[in-house]
């Protein structure tokens, strides 16, 4: 079951894919064009010619899930960052529909894993 947390990884495929892909398909542009491991457990996002389609690939566990969703109305927005790699939050704005050049967030604290190094001191 996909559960979007900031636990996992996502990725962003930056071409428009054809929604015809299944599974094995999807994986093979993972390894292909994007040099990551499809079986790692991170998500991968697919956006097909339209906008009207998305797709997301994950390995979980004992096998891979695709998840799609197609809209009825409307597009879906490609993020203007080159980044392939997108938050949990971003995936979030896009699945809902968000214009997200709109999306101005609040500062706000954010711990780096630093490293504190202690010296040993011989008397």
């Amino acid at each position: 079951m996909l559960a979007l947390s900031t636990s996992c990884r996502y990725f962003l495929y930056r071409s428009p894919t054809d929604m015809r892909y299944g599974i094995y398909s999807l994986a093979g542009l993972v390894r292909n064009e994007l040099g990551f491991d499809p079986s790692s457990g991170d998500v991968f996002v697919f956006l097909g010619k339209r906008l009207n389609q998305i797709r997301l690939l994950q390995w979980d566990r004992d096998g891979f899930a695709m998840y799609i969703k197609k809209l009825e109305q409307g597009t879906f927005e490609w993020p203007k960052s080159e980044n392939i790699a997108i938050t949990s939050h971003q995936l979030t704005l896009l699945l809902q529909g968000v214009m997200l050049d709109s999306v101005r967030l609040r500062k706000r604290y954010q711990h780096t894993n630093q490293v504190i190094k202690i010296s040993s001191k011989t008397a």
